[in-house]
């Protein structure tokens, strides 16, 4: 499972660089499929960035974070891996209603972003609860 988990982690700084490319490219997108679907509307709109940093780049730092606590693996940091997953989570959601419900437009890395890090947050917690009943039940 940890493997997976790092695989997937690898994957979000994989699509949270193209997102961050295209945050800081003048070239037309190459993810503008339709009037509901554009990446450089989402990834130049003012949403993009918080604080004056890119939310691609803070994307890059999660899933990195998520891959080192996995390198360095441990009970603490199995701990850890859920509750970065999820504080990545609830970011990537928040995300997820302003392309809903301010831009109406949505960035197709970013939804792939937001499946990768829903599928981190459901294997860690099931790694975690399995690590956890193999503990009591030697116990």
């Amino acid at each position: 499972m940890r493997y997976v988990l790092a695989v997937l982690a690898i994957a979000g700084i994989f699509v949270s660089t193209i997102a961050l490319r295209i945050h800081y490219s003048t070239d037309a997108p190459p993810c503008s499929i339709s009037e509901h679907w554009d990446c450089g509307t989402v990834n130049h709109s003012r949403y993009s960035e918080l604080g004056g940093f890119p939310v691609a780049g803070m994307g890059i730092i999660g899933y990195t974070a998520i891959l080192l606590l996995l390198v360095f693996d441990g009970r603490a940091s199995r701990r850890l891996v859920v509750l970065a997953s999820l504080a990545g989570l609830g970011f990537a959601l928040y995300l997820s209603s302003i392309e809903a419900n301010v831009l109406h437009i949505w960035c197709l890395y970013c939804v792939i972003s937001q499946g990768i890090i829903a599928a981190i947050t459901l294997l860690a917690f099931i790694r975690a609860m399995s690590d956890r009943r193999l503990r009591s039940a030697s116990n």
